[in-house]
């Protein structure tokens, strides 16, 4: 295969959670870009139709639809109707995240609801479209991780800030890339491929001092993630030019681990 068509989805169903949240925009349009029809899906069904119409504005492919990764029925609705609509799901991005938790000393409700978004959420809408793919013998799901789910936090990183980073966000995270490597083994041997990308900090024009520089010290390029510094990675590893590659997790944080 010409490589250039090996990164072509043309005639491809993406389902991308969050899709309107601090990666989800570049998550959809980069796959939309590549040809993808793209299912931009959060809580915010205005917010999703928004987007989609802009992404269908360039004559990209897009349309939206609402669910709540809080409530399993919600995600077995959701799953009926992308069904329904346009057949099976070819690729599915899990991007959604819950932040209820802002610092360590939060009451453990916070914590508990992140676990419920976070833990129990992902493994049902994770379920819900595997079981799918499977069946067809196709498919990649791409798993949006993130470096606190691949080392421990510098908190000096917040000093002179009101900032921090709580716990449940380091604790999923890393849940997140176990379950990443468990589908993965589940889902080889019938087709599918699983994966997940560790973003480093995204700064979309409103990180402020003295946080910007406290972290951009140790990244090795000097700067936090742009809006298309993760469209390579995600249409990477939902295309064909990753089709030897699961169970892995891609770091995409300028140097920030290493």
């Amino acid at each position: 295969m010409n490589v250039r068509g090996m990164f072509d989805l043309t005639g491809q169903t993406a389902l991308v959670t969050g899709g309107t949240g601090l990666y989800g925009m570049s998550i959809s349009e980069a796959l939309a870009e590549a040809r993808a029809h793209v299912i931009v899906a959060s809580r915010n069904r205005i917010e999703c139709e928004t987007w989609a119409a802009k992404l269908t504005e360039r004559g990209l492919q897009a349309s939206a639809e609402q669910y709540d990764q809080s409530d399993e029925r919600s995600i077995v609705l959701l799953k009926d109707r992308v069904h329904q609509k346009c057949g099976a799901l070819d690729i599915l991005v899990n991007n959604s995240v819950a932040r209820p938790m802002k610092h360590y000393a939060d009451d453990i409700a916070a914590w508990q609801h992140s676990m419920h978004v976070n833990a129990t959420g992902l493994f049902s809408i994770s379920r819900a479209f595997l079981d799918a793919m499977m069946t067809r013998g196709k498919g990649s799901i791409i798993n949006v991780s993130s470096i606190q789910g691949v080392v421990g936090p510098d908190f000096q990183n917040y000093t002179g800030t009101d900032l921090t980073t709580p716990p449940d966000y380091h604790f999923h995270k890393h849940g997140m890339i176990g379950l990443t490597k468990y589908l993965a083994a589940l889902a080889g041997p019938r087709g599918v491929r699983v994966n997940a990308i560790s973003p480093g900090g995204y700064n979309p024009g409103s990180a402020k001092e003295p946080f910007l520089s406290q972290y951009c010290r140790r990244v090795f390029l000097g700067r936090m993630a742009r809006h298309d510094d993760l469209k390579g990675p995600i249409v990477f590893l939902a295309s064909d030019a990753s089709s030897y590659i699961t169970g892995q997790n891609i770091i995409v944080d300028g140097g920030y681990t290493c």
